[in-house]
């Protein structure tokens, strides 16, 4: 395949043995749209039949963010305008590419530094490897505009250790690189200052994992995690409200996350809350392809709802910050975003062993 031009929104071409992914629009902190994951999913195609390239490695463009997420505010303007299908298409799309990465029979490493939320946790964290500078910044804050964790967060969230994943899918709130390396969400931290000369490492020969392991140092330990046992008494709780309860004991008793985590909660869609307990409950069981398959019955649901739209236009739109949400959803209306949708279900391509 031929290189991308310098001005695509993804960069792709083989650099030695890797096939190198640069996610190019850093004016928008590389938001993810249907062209990115267009390009990315026909590289991938590509590459898995070159014998040349052995390892394929992502990275954003900038130094402000690997990727921010997907481009909200265009699937906003869909849905508003009524055209749910060309939304489906965007999150079908995006979650085919995810299943892609998961599963891609050469190893992905994704080289996150900067800001990775949403979107742009889909195509790093379903990675094999994962990489975190200094500058690294996670999150999943989906439930904040009335959406909910996506992208796979059905499957790796759940899987985090001390249930921080079910913090993050709650709260929305941010991760540093010692908190990712110390949760389970990456395996490597490399200095900022490194990444470049990693990148070029990876395009030789060498084992990938001898590699990382050659450029490997020691982030920031984790504040979050020396408070890790409150974390989990607080997030095994089964319901929003019970969580809540909890947290509001752990400040009383003078634990640093838990007023922080409290607010954030009590500012989110109570809908979305709902949907993402559920998919941490329901997760631990699933394998990544009936996860994404959860994931877009949501979805399909989500787009023709009220909180995602109120959302956006309360922090995206008009900037006031004061959404108003729908009332906490019954478990029948909790059920229905989760039935199945028939002969819409999501489907993955069949591809040779």
């Amino acid at each position: 395949m031929t290189d991308t031009a310098p001005e695509a929104e993804a960069l792709i071409e083989r650099r030695g043995g890797a096939g190198v992914v640069v996610l190019n629009r850093p004016r928008a902190l590389n938001a993810l749209t249907l062209t990115m994951v267009r390009l990315m999913a026909a590289a991938l195609d590509h590459w898995e039949r070159d014998p040349r390239v052995t390892r394929v490695v992502v990275r954003g463009a900038g130094e402000k963010a690997f990727c921010a997420g997907g481009d909200i505010r265009h699937l906003y303007e869909l849905g508003r305008a009524g055209d749910h299908e060309a939304q489906l298409t965007f999150w079908r799309e995006e979650y085919h590419l995810n299943e892609r990465i998961r599963t891609y029979p050469k190893p992905v490493i994704a080289l996150i530094d900067g800001i990775v939320m949403g979107g742009g946790v889909g195509v790093s964290i379903n990675a094999a490897h994962h990489v975190a500078g200094e500058r690294f910044v996670f999150a999943m804050p989906e439930v904040g505009i009335g959406f909910f964790p996506d992208v796979g967060g059905t499957y790796f969230l759940p899987r985090l250790a001390r249930r921080a994943g079910v913090y993050f899918a709650l709260t929305g709130l941010r991760a540093n690189a010692g908190d990712a390396l110390a949760f389970g969400l990456v395996q490597t931290f490399v200095p900022s200052a490194r990444f470049g000369d990693l990148a070029a490492a990876l395009e030789g020969e060498a084992p990938v994992e001898a590699t990382l392991a050659r450029f490997a140092a020691n982030p920031q330990p984790s504040e979050l995690m020396k408070e890790a046992d409150e974390v989990e008494a607080c997030f095994s709780l089964p319901t929003r409200d019970a969580i809540l309860d909890a947290l509001a004991g752990a400040e009383r008793r003078g634990f640093a996350f838990a007023g922080p985590a409290r607010m954030a909660m009590l500012e989110k869609s109570p809908t979305s809350q709902a949907i993402a307990l559920r998919q941490m409950a329901l997760g631990p069981s699933l394998d990544v392809h009936e996860a994404l398959r959860v994931e877009y019955r949501i979805v399909s649901r989500v787009c023709r709802g009220h909180d995602f739209y109120e959302g956006v236009r309360a922090l995206i739109v008009d900037k006031d910050n004061r959404p108003q949400w729908s009332a906490p959803p019954s478990e029948a209306e909790l059920d229905r975003y989760f039935a199945s949708l028939g002969a819409d279900e999501l489907t993955f391509p069949v591809r040779a062993a």
